[in-house]
């Protein structure tokens, strides 16, 4: 593994780029998908086994990081809650930098890059640089966390849509449109919410969502470490608590919700063992 700290240059270098720009490299953005290594996808498979460098977050799996060849180089530039290797910036400045010194970067990233991945910001600012780039999806963890759960994110009786939505915005709040959220016959995932369960619970109640809408709370989904609890909208905060529920973790909120049973949550998971 690569220190980013040590791989980086200050910004002023990619001014002066090392290689003319008909030998510059390019950047792919691949979707890791939400863990377990079989739902990657095959053309993303294929950019890894061609990368000369991978700049990867912290939550791409494991068994994703072990089909990276051995010779290709390494780079961790995870951020968590309050603890971020680089800054975003940076982030994407590096991804200008290799690609500007002749490399085939592939920058990978759990979930999808286009579900708040942070992926356009980054393809905005490699393809104004002149940097070819493509972005190749990912599965992202609300679509893993239904299929390993049972929870249908749609269902004729319960939910004629579903919202994607982040708990953490950019600016460290959790403003969001309340009275679009807390309308019925609708499934609301939230990303990135978990440590703002108490704060999202109050303000869906004040718009009026029911108190007794059916939750979910699903943490390391797809993962064989998945967790899955289950409550409804006034209990949730503190059955989150109870579990010990910490990021990542998505909340599920909807009638939907209502279709969970552990028992097919654990016939889901042995079948998929039995495949094996």
């Amino acid at each position: 593994m690569v220190n980013p700290l040590n791989a980086m240059t200050p910004a002023s270098a990619l001014l002066t780029p090392a290689l003319p720009a008909s030998q510059w490299g390019q950047v792919c953005l691949v979707g890791a998908g939400p863990g377990d290594p079989e739902l990657l996808t095959l053309k993303a498979h294929k950019r890894l086994q061609q990368a000369d460098v991978v700049v990867y977050d912290a939550l791409v799996g494991a068994g994703v990081l072990d089909m990276i060849p051995a010779h290709v180089e390494r780079i961790y530039v995870g951020k968590e809650s309050s603890n971020h290797t680089l800054p975003q910036d940076d982030i994407t400045l590096l991804l200008v930098q290799l690609a500007q010194r002749g490399k085939k970067v592939v920058r990978l990233k759990g979930g999808d890059p286009f579900v708040f991945g942070r992926g356009g910001e980054e393809l905005a600012t490699i393809t104004d640089a002149g940097i070819a780039a493509e972005v190749v999806p990912g599965i992202t963890a609300a679509l893993g966390a239904s299929a390993c759960t049972g929870i249908p994110l749609t269902h004729r009786d319960h939910a004629q849509s579903c919202v994607f939505v982040t708990g953490h915005r950019k600016d460290g709040t959790y403003t969001l449109d309340w009275p679009v959220l807390a309308r019925p016959n609708q499934t609301v995932v939230i990303y990135m919410g978990v440590g703002s369960l108490d704060g999202i619970v109050t303000e869906l109640v004040a718009h009026g969502r029911s108190p007794d809408t059916p939750v979910a709370l699903v943490r390391h989904a797809t993962h064989a470490k998945q967790q899955t609890v289950v409550g409804r909208l006034d209990s949730i905060a503190e059955l989150a608590r109870t579990h010990a529920v910490k990021p990542p973790a998505l909340i599920v909120i909807g009638e939907v919700v209502s279709l969970y049973r552990a028992e097919q949550e654990a016939v889901l998971r042995q079948a998929t063992k039995s495949w094996a």
